[in-house]
């Protein structure tokens, strides 16, 4: 796709590079709450985002009732807002302060695997600090690679690639990427991919997610395969009690080389997480929308 220039372009990457401006220099407090109070606008703006997560709701939780669902939708937006206005905060004053927004949890199962000189993918989502948790770990531990998909906006892109890239970092595009990420590995380099969102691929299989039949792409599974890399699932998640976020390694995955298996074992590594911090999942993505061949659509 034609990247967007222009005018068109050109001003909602001025906003928000303003808000992202005016948040980081307000008081943590004061920040906080104008986070929030932008994404309370942006959801009634666009009311087609809370629908979409209603019925993801609907579709994995249905023992929730409307009520419930509602809350829980609202607090996506809460997290929405408290990761967008900490990487604002901390980009302004120096990625130097990203441990008093984070901490690391289960550090050993991170240098297990690259005391092997394998590499190491990281398995991730689009919960809680998602963005925060690989420019946190290339300040704080080494920098790693990270696997993303272009912003159609060329101006937004080019500074996001830039913000992504702040800790020492490299951002690999989604397409044709896979003999970089293989020299990353062979490097014995950390490459993180987020695996939760919608997938139409020539790779796709359908795994069991939420008790859901969902796609995914195998491709993930068959990198490990092929490259001897551990598979080790990490995300950053808010903790209440202590204010900040808790980038937390799992167990390492055992990779089969089934490629079927392997991916189903990932997607249920990600599921666990999201049960415990269902509130922290990005909800408004349509994740089920590609449907087993002659299935009817769960979307409207």
């Amino acid at each position: 796709m034609r990247k967007q220039t222009g005018l068109g372009a050109w001003l909602p990457y001025a906003l928000v590079r303003g808000v992202f401006w005016v948040l980081g220099r307000l008081p943590d407090r004061l920040g906080l709450a104008l986070a929030e109070s932008l994404f309370r606008i942006l959801d009634l703006l666009v009311p087609r985002l809370r629908r979409i997560a209603l019925r993801n709701l609907e579709l994995a939780e249905p023992t929730l009732n409307l009520e419930a669902r509602q809350r829980r939708v609202t607090e996506v937006y809460r997290s929405l807002a408290r990761l967008i206005w900490v990487i604002a905060r901390i980009s302004c004053k120096s990625f130097d302060y990203v441990s008093n927004y984070l901490r690391i949890e289960n550090m050993q199962y991170v240098e297990e695997a690259l005391a092997k000189e394998r590499g190491l993918l990281f398995a991730t989502g689009h919960l809680g600090a998602w963005e925060l948790s690989a420019l946190a770990f290339g300040r704080l531990v080494q920098p790693m690679d990270v696997v993303a998909r272009p912003l159609d906006n060329a101006y937004l892109d080019k500074w996001v690639t830039s913000l992504r890239e702040q800790t020492g970092n490299r951002v690999l595009r989604k397409s044709g990427t896979l003999r970089e990420i293989m020299r990353a590995l062979g490097e014995n380099r950390a490459v993180g991919m987020l695996l939760d969102h919608n997938v139409i691929s020539q790779d796709l299989c359908f795994v069991d997610f939420f008790g859901i039949e969902t796609s995914a792409s195998t491709v993930f599974a068959k990198i490990a395969a092929r490259s001897g890399a551990a598979v080790v699932p990490g995300f950053a998640v808010w903790d209440a009690a202590e204010r900040r976020y808790v980038l937390r390694f799992e167990e390492p995955i055992g990779i089969t080389r089934d490629a079927q298996r392997d991916t189903q074992a990932v997607h249920s590594a990600i599921e666990r997480v999201i049960r415990r911090n269902p509130e922290q999942w990005l909800w408004i993505h349509r994740r089920f929308k590609t449907r087993p061949p002659g299935e009817a659509p769960l979307y409207d």
